[in-house]
């Protein structure tokens, strides 16, 4: 008789270690939780950062500051004088050859708001005609900066300055034409052209040209 019980306990322990296992088994299952990596979503953010760039911006102005030196670039821009050319030519003959000067420049590319022209004799065709109209339209054009522009040596000082100046020795007294001649190298920013004769513009610029 004690038989029978004793039998039913030991399937009892059987089943026991069954459910061990299967309690291991559900340990696996929360590993695989990659929900923290989601946080790499982050990275993308990194360009906000780049803001603090600014402060390099601020380190090219502390570098203007130490260009102390240049200063002295300046002195050398104002000693600076344009080139002189000079073009033998006969008092008759001084206009025909600062037009041809102004046609050189101008094929070779030079605006033609960069070139003035003087006379120190008679003045330019295109100026008489012009100052029939009254020197308010005719200054006009000169502000204007758009084209080539001729004045006679007597209103030459109103004149602004302009990258080439060509000079015509037409003819005048000396003192106009010395005045002319001092008063174009004052204009010239980078060219001066004389178109005359060389030994007397050589003697009224004090200087060989």
């Amino acid at each position: 008789m004690p038989l029978p019980p004793e039998e039913p306990q030991i399937h009892e322990s059987a089943q026991g270690p069954r459910a061990t296992p299967a309690s291991g088994r559900t340990a696996p299952t929360p590993r695989p939780v990659p929900g923290p990596r989601p946080a790499a979503p982050p990275r993308p953010g990194r360009p906000g950062p780049h803001r603090p760039a600014a402060p390099t911006q601020r380190a090219p102005h502390d570098a203007a500051a130490k260009p102390g030196p240049p200063a002295p670039a300046a002195p050398a821009a104002a000693s600076a004088t344009p080139q002189i050319q000079m073009i033998p030519a006969s008092a008759e003959g001084a206009l025909d050859a600062a037009e041809g000067a102004v046609d050189l420049l101008l094929d070779a590319g030079r605006p033609p708001g960069e070139v003035l022209v003087l006379t120190t004799g008679d003045p330019h065709p295109w100026a008489s005609h012009e100052l029939s109209f009254g020197e308010t339209a005719y200054w006009a054009q000169h502000d204007a900066g758009d084209d080539v522009f001729y004045a006679d040596a007597a209103t030459a000082d109103r004149a602004a300055s302009r990258p080439v100046v060509v000079v015509a020795v037409n003819g005048g007294p000396e003192t106009a034409t010395a005045a002319a001649l001092s008063l174009a190298q004052a204009r010239a920013g980078a060219l001066l052209i004389v178109c005359g004769d060389p030994q007397r513009v050589n003697s009224l610029l004090g200087a060989g040209v």
